[in-house]
């Protein structure tokens, strides 16, 4: 008899046999042995097919976490596919969530490696959250992927503190669950909290965002805490990672490989890079062993192009996308998430940015993340965003914005001045910033991103000019 296809939950009923008591889901509310989780996932299924839900479920965002997985566990057991909204989301934007997905009638039908088990949520330029679908497959492929790129501790409990609605974060809770090892979880991040869980040598596995690891670099250096053994592997992703850090972060974790990796949610895995200090700021590492990578539109005048992937991790489609210009493009087998960049000699996948966010200065491109990544280097700046305002002469005028990291001792802030000779050490002169703004309060996504669209428009000039703005500094 054939093997049954391998489907994303189709190995819980293994583990409840195998490892029944060990803990599946761990969290501040308690835990769940896999035993306790095959037999919650299993009731609801049969809850979910009872009452005739439709194909797609909206999950409630306001259930606790450990009891939000075992709805979407059930959910695609059920032969669903889960949709995964966000609590922090205002009232408006659920009901038009809920409005745009589909109200076909479940078929009855058992799923297949091809079915769509989750819809996941990516912000779109409209502000709406742009909706995309995945099938079992691309995710069972990225798991095997996983643990046939970063080995054993891959394979152990993970420590996943963010919130399934970050695809990142809920795939390491998948992962978790996949291999047997098991997941521990936080309703609310907290970094003492994740050094307490790191330092019982329970989670050789971290998947982090990083300004995740950042606030625990900051709250081990102010309480002088000692190195953690038994962290193994840590991986990041969701943002850049200021490599200046990682240093810090390998003394607070002696024995861990520091992963940085590539990809999307449309994508899962790209390029993957071992995190070291010296690397370049805009390399991101080989590709996936399964990623094939074309770089489409590069001139000799300008060798970066729009990076197109063809792996079997690739997304179905986006859900009511409707004419959103950010949405990825698509040719046959490949998709591009529109990023830009190209390949280095060694092979290795160097992004240069995202073409939305491209500035045209002085009739040269700039990059914004380039010059955030050289800005968030600088020891006085916690976070960078970089836009342009509109200028006869130049095009766009260059302008940062900055939150100030937590100052040291009598140390003060940079003016504009320091912070452009910072940059003259380090860029072309037209990557200079030309104005320099310090909002009141960062903005974030709800997957704790810098916001940058929501940032531009607090940007003091044009219509936005607030009645004072005394944080912004200009040099013609």
């Amino acid at each position: 008899m054939p093997a049954a296809p391998e489907l994303v939950h189709s190995r819980l009923a293994r583990w409840a046999t195998e490892r029944g008591a060990h803990p599946a889901i761990r969290s501040e509310a308690g835990e769940l042995s896999f035993a306790e989780l095959a037999q919650q996932v299993a009731a609801h299924a049969a809850t979910l097919q009872a009452s005739g839900a439709p194909a797609t479920v909206l999950q409630d965002a306001e259930l606790p976490l450990a009891q939000r997985l075992v709805s979407f566990m059930a959910t695609i057991a059920s032969g669903r596919c889960a949709a995964v909204s966000d609590s922090a989301w205002p009232p408006t934007v659920q009901q038009a969530v809920r409005d745009r997905l589909p109200d076909t009638p479940h078929d009855g039908r058992d799923p297949s490696p091809e079915s769509p088990f989750y819809t996941g949520f990516t912000s779109g330029s409209t502000g709406l959250p742009k909706g995309f679908r995945r099938h079992h497959r691309s995710w069972t492929e990225s798991f095997e992927v996983c643990l046939r790129t970063f080995g054993a501790p891959a394979a152990g409990r993970i420590l996943a503190p963010g919130r399934d609605s970050h695809s990142l974060f809920l795939f390491g809770m998948l992962l978790g669950l996949w291999t047997g090892g098991g997941v521990v979880v936080q309703e609310q991040f907290s970094a003492s909290a994740a050094l307490a869980i790191l330092r019982s040598g329970e989670t050789p596995c971290l998947v982090a965002v990083p300004s995740q690891l950042l606030l625990m670099l900051e709250w081990a250096q102010h309480r002088n805490l000692a190195p953690v053994a038994g962290v193994q592997l840590i991986l990041i992703s969701g943002a850049r990672w200021p490599r200046g850090h990682t240093p810090a972060l390998q003394a607070l974790f002696p024995e861990a490989s520091i992963i940085e990796f590539y990809g999307a949610s449309e994508t899962s895995f790209i390029a993957w890079t071992e995190s070291h200090a010296d690397l370049p700021d805009n390399l991101v590492g080989k590709p996936f062993d399964t990623v094939e990578l074309d770089i489409r539109g590069a001139t000799a005048d300008s060798p970066d192009g729009l990076i197109y992937v063809r792996s079997p991790m690739l997304f179905m489609d986006y859900v009511a996308a409707g004419t959103d210009h950010t949405a990825a493009l698509r040719d046959g087998d490949w998709v591009c998430v529109r990023d830009l960049g190209h390949l280095d000699p060694q092979g290795r996948l160097r992004v240069v940015g995202r073409e939305s966010r491209m500035l045209v200065t002085l009739a040269k491109k700039l990059f914004p993340e380039e010059l955030e990544t050289v800005l968030e280097a600088h020891p006085a700046i916690a976070r960078a965003s970089v836009h342009g305002l509109a200028d006869a002469q130049r095009g766009v005028q260059v302008v940062a914005i900055v939150q100030w990291a937590e100052p040291r001792g009598d140390a003060q802030h940079p003016d504009l001045h320091a912070l452009q000779a910072w940059c003259r050490a380090r860029l072309e002169p037209f990557k200079i910033p030309r104005r320099l703004w310090t909002p009141a309060q960062w903005a974030f996504t709800a997957s704790g991103k810098t916001d940058h669209m929501a940032l531009a428009r607090l940007l003091p000039s044009g219509a936005h000019t607030p009645d004072t703005s005394p944080c912004l500094t200009t040099v013609s």
